[in-house]
């Protein structure tokens, strides 16, 4: 294998891997926006690149391309990304008790009249 060859092959790992954390940025930002559904398209696309990570081996420990720094930055952005998700849906839930309420409190109004 030439030099240029595993260069390529290393740049193009590395290329997957910004565009992970790319994603990750972008599905973090919708997330605290409350633009669940435009996340969620970004997470099948972020599932079909980790599954093409995954088959490069640049999850090895032993890869320079996926070193400490990334595992973390990466990491990171994922934490972000549950943490917005889980305050959303604590948004909606909220809301939803809200709606609830409401809707108690009209029934109880039109038995009464």
């Amino acid at each position: 294998m030439s030099s240029n060859n595993s260069e390529e092959i290393g740049d193009n790992r590395k290329r997957l891997l910004d565009e992970l954390q790319i994603l990750l940025e972008k599905q973090v930002e919708m997330a605290r926006k409350g633009n669940i559904r435009d996340a969620e398209v970004l997470c099948k696309q972020a599932g079909s690149l980790s599954e093409k990570i995954a088959q490069t081996g640049i999850l090895d420990p032993a890869d320079p391309v996926f070193n400490e720094e990334r595992r973390e930055q990466l990491q990171k952005l994922y934490d972000d990304l549950c943490l917005a998700i889980t305050d959303q849906k604590e948004e909606v839930s909220k809301e939803l008790s809200r709606v609830r309420k409401g809707k108690k409190t009209i029934q109880t109004y039109r038995s009464h009249i």
